[in-house]
């Protein structure tokens, strides 16, 4: 039976919805991007050979569209930027092994790999993530860039070397990177120091999105001994009244904080070497609204 074009995009909705994030860091635009090119998607006149590399197509031209309208907000932006936290751990054992499933998928979607394309242009963002992130050909990516073959290709090889230190993913067990969390948590709401250090790289850098709309370091944390005191300090100012909830978010283990039934903090982690290596910590309530707190006991 022959697919109709409602069920071909369901079929490359999670693509869809991944590169428009990946693109634009924000839940709600790459919503409005999935929309978007679902009613271009309906309405376009020819046949299309390719849906996924046409979906894919209309997503980040889409995505770029909202990348330029916001960009004079990034500007003005106080302090450091985080992506919007994504929950990926609901879904996640729908089809593990279906590629369409990629907005699930920890690489895909991966705060440390979101926080590092800031550092590219707009075009060499989005020549990086639909080649390096999702294996689209060159010809495809440069029809989307409007360059030439050549061109892209330079484009995402500068771009490629931009992010080269970007961190080796999923080379960490689910149950050792739990671990580690669980024991920062446990020592952050003890106050027990010595056990919170033994958590931290020495190096680890703790990343505070607040937006000028929330208490939050204006810029990245560096190092064991004042990351536990930033910690520490949230936990001091924030802990009784707070409720945690573990979730999943970005495809690793993460934290929202509840307060009178909103969610005002997420926490997200990065292990390596049984270590804690970053900490992206959202407080900016304009990133946190797409999220549902917990339901009051009682």
């Amino acid at each position: 039976m022959e697919l109709t074009r409602a069920d071909v995009f369901q079929q490359h909705r999670g693509l869809v919805f991944t590169i428009a994030y990946d693109i634009t860091g924000s839940v709600a635009d790459a919503e409005d991007v999935t929309q978007e090119t679902y009613l271009r998607w309906q309405s376009a006149d020819a046949e299309v050979a390719d849906g996924r590399a046409y979906l894919a197509t209309i997503a980040a031209n889409q995505a770029r569209n909202f990348l330029r309208t916001s960009a004079r907000r990034r500007e003005d932006y106080i302090g450091p930027w985080l992506p919007e936290p994504l929950i990926t751990g609901a879904s996640r054992d729908d089809a593990p092994d279906d590629p369409e499933r990629i907005a699930l998928q920890a690489d895909a979607v991966s705060t440390a790999l979101l926080v590092m394309l800031q550092r590219l242009s707009d075009d060499e963002r989005i020549g990086f993530l639909l080649k390096e992130v999702f294996d689209f050909p060159y010809p495809m990516i440069a029809a989307v860039l409007r360059r030439s073959e050549p061109a892209t290709r330079q484009l995402v090889h500068r771009a490629r070397g931009r992010v080269q230190n970007r961190p080796p993913r999923n080379e960490v067990s689910a149950a050792e990177h739990r671990r580690v969390v669980d024991q920062f948590l446990r020592a952050a709401s003890t106050g027990d120091v010595e056990t919170l250090l033994g958590t931290l790289a020495p190096d680890v850098v703790l990343v505070s999105d607040g937006g000028g709309n929330a208490t939050s370091a204006l810029r990245p944390v560096v190092g064991a001994e004042k990351t536990a005191r930033f910690v520490l300090g949230l936990a001091e100012k924030h802990g009784s009244t707070s409720v945690a909830v573990p979730t999943e978010l970005n495809g690793l283990d993460a934290v929202l904080f509840a307060e009178h039934a909103a969610i005002t903090t997420t926490f997200q982690f990065d292990v390596a070497d049984g270590l804690l290596q970053a900490i992206y910590v959202v407080r900016n309530p304009v990133k946190l609204r797409h999220l549902q707190a917990p339901p009051r006991e009682g």
